[in-house]
């Protein structure tokens, strides 16, 4: 049996900073698997945001084995934040690849 999947600790602030914005947002993390935990719609384009918590130290911020498998083989865009304002650059086009931190 599955146990029922964890968020990060600041998961709950980024949602609601890009809310803010007029972000539409899915939480994917019970999905589980690798999957990312956020699906974001924001001027017409969609992004898979995967939250790590930027107060953690960087061992602890790392992709685990299923999130490194799952973005690897994902052919579109999956972009990791540690913070809502960094969650607010990807979708406002300040950074489109990589980490945000």
């Amino acid at each position: 049996m599955r146990r029922a999947a964890a968020t990060d600790r600041n998961q709950a602030e980024i949602v609601a900073a890009l809310r803010a914005i007029g972000a539409t947002v899915q939480p994917l993390h019970a999905v589980g698997q690798g999957c990312p935990d956020l699906l974001c719609g924001f001027r017409g384009r969609n992004i898979l945001i995967e939250v790590k918590d930027g107060e953690k130290p960087p061992s602890a911020r790392k992709l685990t084995p299923d999130q490194i498998e799952w973005h690897g083989g994902w052919k579109g865009q999956v972009i990791v934040v540690e913070d809502a304002d960094a969650a607010i650059a990807v979708l406002t086009g300040m950074q489109l690849r990589g980490v945000v931190s």
